[in-house]
């Protein structure tokens, strides 16, 4: 079975658990009734099952072709699926209406980017990064820059990337090498090499926008010293149309396990023209604008992949006929009972489907706090959605790709035999999954963010923050019979993560090692509480439709995966919790040569 687009999960989020109707009056939600969000909704189901989604296996297959004059070709179908795109209106649907865009919330936005990941990974990451180029110019650029590039890169009309790594420094950004030497003009000459650049070159739009890190001639070394600035393809003219070629070209693209319908590129840049966004030496600050509405996008990577590769699983296991029943046969008529029968089958199956829709709640109820964040007229909603931003971006990142690569393992396990060969989906999810687990900072480097950064943020003001609004929920909910299990489940994982916040700030300061030791099992322990409370917020919302008469099996299927969720899923924080306190004296003891 193809991929179907999640339309009613979707629209169960926004209408029934988030309730975005309630924010009708604010920049986002005013532009559209939740009729017409729904409507989009909809539309967006359409355009990515039937459009992209059939080139999913094509761009795997075909992967991107570099030419000698340094340009890309993308796999058969893009290119008239990308004009079909931007004809309709996608890539603007969250952007700022000053310059062409739709001006729709942030959470609306990104339903339609779930959607469009899960039919095709590949291709949407080239107006995904352009989205993010976008935001960066519109958050530090100057008026003339805002006016030059944002309603194109806002059409989708130009594509953008951002040119960060470099062959000898992946993370440490500090040690980059490339280098901006100012021209009297009030411009820039670039020179350098950015490697892994998704999207850095291919024949979809008329132009590229690199959005580039380098530090100018006698800045200071280290992550102070980097400048951040707009060199596109071709040199826009006095009409703003692209004119001259820029000496910025594709030099090769990588060979990946995955994401082959992305051009991976490696990006020479020989004096290139360059124009500074922002102040200099500022340049890490504004692109951490774009990296992190990435890392928001990463995160959605790895459930949109889960998503596909769960209902391939699910699809597969109903017809795959092996063996029978433990407790007698369900097709009686058949040579076999259909593997779903099986109950380490169903406990994949289960294991993913209780993780995709509460890891989606999270990245939508995320979301909402960032549109919050911006658009409240309420200073203390817009200072709580500001420090749930920074608080959860590294969780939504982290431990979502972790969690949505399992899924996609778990999937290929499903499939037996068939799922280690090409003749089936789910080996390609798997591939193209596995890169979300590194891109925009790996893992690791998440849950060091995490431990190390957010934590203590302000004191601790969001994390405490978001233990309070757990302790209220629990209080408002703590008696109501039909939710016992799950808000007891909730209240438990919350203390364990209490516990393990105070061990941290205990332990972490005098060594900072523990830290680092604790940090991947405290991200998992944030993860799955917050997606304890997710499925909480489902339930009560599925709840409220049963007792109000709706005998629809969509919402008891809520209650059955809210209560699978916490007794087969949640236990895990307290084994986190347990080798989290363990420290790092053992993991740290070996000597560097005993590797």
């Amino acid at each position: 079975m193809p991929y179907q687009p999640p339309v009613r999960d979707h629209l169960f989020l926004l209408r029934d658990v988030l309730q975005i109707e309630r924010y009708g009056d604010l920049p986002g939600f005013s532009e559209a009734s939740m009729d017409v969000v729904a409507q989009i909704v909809e539309e967006a189901g359409r355009f990515t099952g039937e459009v992209l989604a059939p080139l999913n296996s094509v761009g795997d297959k075909q992967g991107c072709t570099w030419h000698a004059d340094h340009s890309v070709t993308t796999p058969d179908g893009f290119k008239a699926a990308y004009k079909a795109l931007v004809e309709g209106g996608w890539p603007a649907l969250g952007a700022d209406k000053a310059y062409g865009g739709q001006g729709m919330a942030h959470v609306v936005n990104l339903s339609f980017s779930e959607m469009s990941s899960s039919a095709n990974m590949a291709f949407s990451m080239y107006p995904g990064l352009t989205h993010g180029a976008y935001s960066a110019i519109h958050t530090g650029g100057s008026q003339e820059q805002k006016d030059l590039y944002l309603p194109k890169l806002a059409s989708g009309e130009w594509g953008g990337t951002m040119n960060l790594t470099e062959p000898h420094c992946g993370t440490d950004l500090g040690l980059l090498r490339t280098k901006a030497v100012p021209q009297a003009d009030g411009s820039y000459r670039i020179t350098g090499q950015k490697i892994w650049i998704s999207g850095g070159e291919h024949d979809m739009a008329e132009n590229i926008v690199h959005l580039v890190l380098a530090r100018i001639e006698g800045a200071p070394a280290g992550t102070r010293g980097i400048s951040l600035f707009i060199v596109p393809k071709f040199i826009p003219d006095a009409e703003g149309k692209p004119g001259e070629r820029n000496t910025v070209f594709c030099a090769g693209l990588e060979e990946k396990m995955g994401i082959h319908g992305n051009a991976t590129c490696v990006i020479q840049h020989e004096e290139s023209v360059g124009w500074l966004v922002g102040e200099e030496n500022q340049g890490l600050r504004l692109m951490f604008v774009m990296m992190n509405e990435a890392r928001i996008g990463v995160g959605l990577q790895g459930v949109a992949q889960a998503e596909a590769a769960y209902q391939a699983a699910a699809s597969f296991a109903k017809d795959r006929l092996q063996g029978r029943s433990l407790t007698g046969p369900k097709n009686p008529d058949g040579p076999a009972d259909p593997i779903i029968v099986h109950p380490d089958v169903r406990r994949m199956l289960m294991d993913s489907k209780a993780v995709i829709e509460a890891g989606r709640a999270f990245l939508f109820w995320t979301a909402l706090h960032g549109d919050l964040a911006h658009g409240s007229p309420d200073e203390a909603v817009r200072q709580k959605g500001s420090d749930y931003m920074a608080l959860m971006t590294p969780v939504v990142k982290g431990f979502l790709t972790d969690r949505g690569f399992k899924v996609c393992s778990d999937a290929v396990q499903v499939h037996g035999g068939s799922g280690f060969t090409e003749h089936f989906p789910v080996s390609q999810y798997l591939r193209d999954c596995r890169i979300a687990l590194i891109y925009e900072g790996t893992n690791g480097v998440q849950a060091l963010d995490l431990v190390g950064r957010k934590l203590a943020a302000e004191g601790g003001r969001g994390v405490m923050g978001f233990f309070a609004e757990i302790d209220a929920y629990v209080g408002a909910h703590e008696n109501d019979k039909a939710l016992a299990p799950i808000i007891e489940g909730l209240s438990h994982a919350k203390e364990e993560l209490q516990d393990a916040t105070m061990w941290l700030m205990a332990n972490g300061l005098a060594n900072p090692d523990n830290a680092g030791a604790a940090s991947t099992d405290y991200m998992h322990l944030f993860g799955l509480t917050a997606l304890a409370y997710m499925w909480a917020m489902m339930a009560q919302a599925a709840q409220a439709k049963i007792a109000a008469g709706d005998t629809d099996p969509f919402y008891a299927t809520k209650l059955t995966l809210a209560r699978y969720y916490v007794e087969r899923i949640l236990p895990e924080t307290s084994a986190h919790l347990a080798k989290l306190k363990t420290g790092s004296e053992t993991l740290m003891s070996l000597p560097a040569e005993a590797f």
